[in-house]
């Protein structure tokens, strides 16, 4: 496993893979690994020839009061993983490296990404798509591979990739969960015990919501009160955010007549988590 902090070094070496005629495969990360990044190295290995994993965990992302100064972070265990993992490239720049100087220049969606967790965050998905653009010029990747955690991540980047004509496939991963149904999420690890046991009613929500309509439900309405009072009955998780929006294009779904995806935002104390889960109507 090769290492590159700089961006010269990592096209150096990219471009010899090129070269040779090998496809490269791209998992950008923020780092602290977990299971679910492991899936998407898995994916990217059995696609590519060679495959690089970037962690760089960005701050234009993060708004002035979020966490990006304790965003959890473990370089050397993110490295030994990844190295069991056989994986070929791991790009660790720093933020200096990768915004030299104030940026004049960066990509937004509208109202893509501005609606959703772009409302509960302001300017959220603009730092996104600028950073993952930077990475794609960076590393040049056949294919890109994204959780579907992040559902409105994953449906931004799309959009811009075929907006901007960027020569990517981009590739989305089911979400990988605990046994007891917590997305994995390098944030879980600041959950206190309570917390922890309480973050369960945002995947419990899910279920429920994705049940009501593959059983026939075709009214949003009632799925979303079943699961407020869900949320409502567990006194340590603050609800942010509920919807249920076309799963393709994240358009309101005044009717559940296709696919859709349930979009939860909440807090479990002082930390943020997001969950989705997408459903198909049944009869009804």
């Amino acid at each position: 496993m090769e290492r590159y902090e700089t961006i010269a070094e990592l096209r150096g070496a990219l471009g010899a893979a090129r070269r040779a005629g090998k496809t490269v495969g791209l998992v950008p990360t923020m780092g602290f690994l977990h299971a679910g990044h492991l899936e998407l190295v898995r994916r990217a290995m059995l696609e590519n020839d060679v495959v690089v994993v970037s962690i760089f965990v960005n701050p234009t992302q993060f708004g002035p009061s979020e966490d990006f100064a304790t965003y959890p972070r473990d370089p050397d265990r993110d490295l030994a993983l990844l190295r069991e993992a056989k994986v070929d490239v791991v790009f660790a720049p720093t933020v200096e490296e990768m915004y030299p100087r104030p940026l004049q220049t960066s990509v937004s969606l509208k109202p893509l990404g501005e609606i959703l967790i772009g409302k509960v965050r302001p300017g959220h998905f603009a730092g996104v798509a600028t950073v993952v653009t930077k990475l794609f010029n960076i590393v040049q990747p056949d294919k890109a591979y994204f959780g579907e955690k992040d559902f409105q991540q994953l449906t931004v980047i799309r959009r811009m990739v075929a907006d901007l004509n960027l020569p990517v496939a981009i590739v989305g991963v089911p979400t990988v969960r605990e046994p007891d149904g917590l997305a994995m999420s390098s944030r879980n690890v600041r959950l206190t015990p309570g917390g922890r046991h309480a973050a369960r009613v945002l995947s419990a929500a899910l279920a429920e919501g994705a049940a009501m309509i593959e059983a026939g439900e075709r009214d949003p309405a009632p799925v979303l009160a079943a699961m407020r009072a869900r949320f409502g009955a567990e006194p340590g998780v603050t609800l942010r955010s509920l919807d249920i929006r076309a799963a393709e294009t994240l358009d309101p779904a005044p009717r559940i007549d296709g696919p859709v995806v349930i979009l939860v935002t909440a807090e479990v104390g002082p930390v943020l988590l997001i969950d989705q889960r997408t459903a198909r109507p049944g009869p009804g």
